[in-house]
């Protein structure tokens, strides 16, 4: 080899050895990546402010019913009490039968002196609550409160200087962020799991909004605390979406700030106080929104009110969407009862409503929050109504007798008799009440007809219906 290919050869060489020096894994981690988390000095520190809840019932008869005899023979033989009914070596049943275990969930100390947090559906219906710490000790613990609405319960056992949780900010969690669980999956107890929040402020159709994860979450898990690297709980650990009933990947939390606000009534009042305004509500479409003006989807769409309620009096209708409440944007549907029932009973709130086109503005005394009223549904009066007639978008109507605008609570509207075509495709049915048409109110079919006529076939027409108790608006695309 000459000179000059051994320069060449050593060139090379170098060359690899300062790109191998460059991807070393002693290099830092910000050359790397982050390395990952070691969760335990978080375990050895919270685990013992995490605590197994078992729940006990008495025993109680049920109804009997019929069992294959040589199933029942089986057991007889094995001297085994047949499963659902009473053990007849213990004698019968009553009041001071020995409870039975009836769930296990977990919870975690909120104070030194015994105020314990977990969710509401892990102590419902229970005649015991029995509360273990990790180091075996074992309490009867007294339920404080517990609200289903919001999953979360306060049960009280009677110990002091106890290691109580730190409480986080839920608002400054970011999604990607790790986070880490405590809890009896399947009653192991104190059984800790790990992962990353997946997202935030996610919807589920609850009252609340949860923190999606994918930390592993199992039956027996509900009410354990969420904590971040800090050390500190951000949320309760309460649903999983599952097909299988164990966990697919898909946790939900309830934000610790909301679980804070509901314990604290149930600590001070028993009971958990909220606001309510008396209306059913849904959600806008991005389709809606575009075809009666709003621009971009939000707010609430109210579908009902309620009679007498503070928003019947505040002149609230069916067909309003809800934008602000008292400055507030109400960015989606779900967010109106958060706001709601987070207001004072007996307070007043300032409400823009979206109304065919325009806003105004309402004030609405905020009444306390109790069970719900049953609501009629409107009932078709056979009385003497119109021939219907029929329009170019494939609704035929015709007029309501006084009667019937009496029974559904309104003033102004036609009767669908039949749809067809485009309106059917827009979900208009049988027997629905056209109240407005591009958001202009209707009164009678004469006028509902000069409307339709008018329409032009290459755009969509908002029509604001009423079907049973509840209003909501469809959009009609004539021209497909």
């Amino acid at each position: 080899m000459s000179v000059l290919s051994r320069r060449a050869v050593m060139a090379a060489l170098a060359l690899v050895v300062g790109a191998a020096t460059l991807w070393s894994p002693a290099m830092p981690a910000q050359a790397q990546g982050r390395e990952l988390p070691d969760f335990a000095e978080l375990a050895d520190k919270w685990s013992p402010s995490v605590v197994n809840i078992r729940t006990l019932e008495r025993g109680r008869v049920p109804s009997t019913g019929e069992v294959d005899p040589s199933v029942e023979e089986f057991f007889r033989r094995f001297g085994i009490p047949m499963p659902g009914r009473p053990d007849p070596r213990r004698g019968p049943r009553g009041d001071n039968d020995e409870p039975q275990q009836r769930g296990v969930g977990s919870g975690f100390i909120l104070s030194p002196d015994g105020f314990v947090m977990t969710n509401a559906h892990v102590v419902d219906g229970a005649d015991e609550v029995m509360v273990t710490l990790t180091d075996k000790r074992e309490f009867k613990a007294r339920i404080i409160g517990h609200d289903k609405r919001t999953d979360v319960a306060v049960v009280k056992i009677e110990a002091n200087a106890l290691p109580a949780v730190k409480i986080g900010d839920v608002n400054k969690l970011r999604v990607g962020e790790w986070v880490m669980a405590i809890g009896s999956p399947f009653g192991l107890d104190n059984t800790v799991t790990a992962g990353i929040v997946s997202a935030k402020q996610r919807d589920t159709g609850d009252y609340l909004p949860f923190i999606q994860t994918d930390v592993a979450i199992n039956p027996g898990n509900s009410g354990g605390p969420l904590l971040n690297m800090r050390g500190e709980v951000v949320g309760i650990n309460s649903q999983i979406y599952s097909r299988s009933g164990g966990f697919m990947g898909i946790s939900f939390s309830i934000p610790i700030d909301e679980a804070m606000r509901v314990a604290d009534q149930l600590r001070a009042k028993g009971r958990v106080v909220r606001g309510k305004i008396g209306v059913t509500i849904a959600a806008v479409t991005k389709e809606v929104a575009e075809s009666i003006g709003l621009g971009k989807p939000m707010g609430a769409l109210v579908q009902g009110v309620e009679s007498g309620g503070p928003a019947e009096k505040a002149g609230i209708e069916a067909g309003d969407i809800i934008v602000k409440v008292n400055g507030r944007p109400v960015e989606k549907s779900g967010d109106l009862p958060r706001i709601i029932g987070n207001t004072e009973p007996g307070s007043r709130a300032a409400l823009q409503l979206f109304r065919r086109g325009a806003t105004r503005d309402v004030q609405v005394t905020v009444a306390e929050f109790e069970a719900d009223r049953p609501i009629r549904r409107a009932q078709a009066d056979p009385g003497a109504a119109s021939a219907p007639s029929k329009t170019a978008l494939g609704l035929t109507v015709s007029e309501l007798t006084d009667a019937q605008k009496r029974e559904l609570k309104i003033k102004n509207g036609v009767r669908v008799e039949s749809a067809e075509g485009a309106a059917a495709r827009a979900g208009v049915r049988d027997g629905d009440v056209v109240l407005a048409i591009d958001n202009t109110e209707v009164t009678d079919v004469k006028q509902f007809l000069g409307i339709a006529t008018k329409v032009e076939k290459s755009r969509a027409v908002s029509v604001m219906v009423k079907r049973g108790e509840f209003v909501n608006y469809l959009v009609i695309r004539p021209a497909r």
